[in-house]
């Protein structure tokens, strides 16, 4: 794989588009796998990728949406190597059929499905929905594919989270709303940290088997993400702050698995294509990192509360 593997300022930033970031990068004979990969910037995502010449795996809960989307990735890229398989992130059965029926090295999983506001949800093991799809299904799928990732030799995970992460750390005493009122925007939050302290993680862990891991934000990008939001907040949002295109919102997705240097002393948490700055507070809404998602601590003790949380039973 061709890459600038350089984390210094790069050529590219909030406008950019995945295409643009992809342009030069051959990806031939290289496997990638994108969940959430039939609408939004996973879509984006995924034909940057084949653009790029890699196989691409659709991972998707509407197989019909995926099949469509897969042959207007096909037909856009003239990549006939793009597939679908069904993924319903909330049932560890499907994450665990996935994992298990994977063939061959996987070069780049995309931990880009994710579900946002949503009205208190619990899936039927009891567990908050947005905790279970955008963290816990997640988990399950990358450490299921950890020996195709370890195949690989150079493998990379990108988890999508959010300067939603600002919302809330882990509520390690409470993590799914047994206790406190329920709350969506805590909810979120707290989901969009735990993929950044997974990106951490996983890269502590697994750098040795030659697997590496970064956490995007997108940016602001207004999608079927919001559909959950009140009609008056997100019309004022939308007046608020400058949107990005889905193709813009893809590209630091695209930018982390193929040109960021990855790697334990690497910066972790990436936005405009370029690593995020540590901050006390999100500036305007959309920019900066909390220190609350970089804490190696906090990253070690969700490992192991998700392990012991996604075990298969028995």
């Amino acid at each position: 794989m061709k890459s600038t593997h350089d984390h210094s300022p790069t050529v590219f930033g909030a406008d950019s588009t995945a295409l643009e970031v992809i342009d030069g990068i051959d990806l031939s004979g290289r496997t990638a796998l994108v969940t959430g990969a039939s609408s939004g910037i996973g879509v984006e995502t995924a034909r940057a990728l084949a653009a790029a010449g890699a196989t691409v795996t659709l991972a998707v809960r509407d197989t019909i949406a995926g099949d469509r989307t897969a042959a207007d990735i096909r037909h856009s890229t003239g990549n006939s190597a793009v597939r679908v398989t069904p993924l319903d992130l909330a049932d560890l059965a499907s994450v665990r059929a996935l994992a298990e029926g994977w063939d061959g090295p996987l070069h780049l999983l995309v931990n880009n499905a994710g579900i946002m506001h949503v009205p208190e949800t619990r899936t039927p093991s009891g567990w908050e929905l947005h905790f279970a799809v955008n963290h816990l299904g997640h988990f399950a799928l990358a450490t299921g594919l950890h020996r195709a990732l370890a195949a690989a030799g150079d493998a990379r995970i990108v988890s999508v989270s959010s300067s939603g992460h600002a919302a809330s750390g882990i509520r390690f005493d409470d993590p799914f709303f047994e206790v406190d009122a329920y709350d969506a925007g805590l909810a979120y939050g707290q989901s969009k940290t735990a993929n950044v302290l997974f990106a951490l993680e996983a890269t502590r862990r697994w750098a040795q088997d030659g697997i590496t891991a970064a956490a995007v934000m997108p940016g602001g990008i207004w999608t079927n993400l919001q559909r959950h939001w009140d009609p008056a907040v997100l019309a004022d949002m939308k007046r608020r702050y400058p949107a990005k295109s889905t193709e813009q919102g893809a590209a630091t997705t695209v930018f982390v698995a193929t040109r960021a240097a990855l790697g334990p002393d690497a910066p972790v948490y990436y936005e405009d294509c370029h690593p995020a700055q540590i901050v006390p507070s999100i500036v305007d809404g959309v920019h900066g990192v909390l220190p609350h998602a970089l804490d190696a601590a906090a990253a070690a003790q969700l490992w192991e509360l998700s392990t012991r949380l996604t075990a298969p039973a028995g």
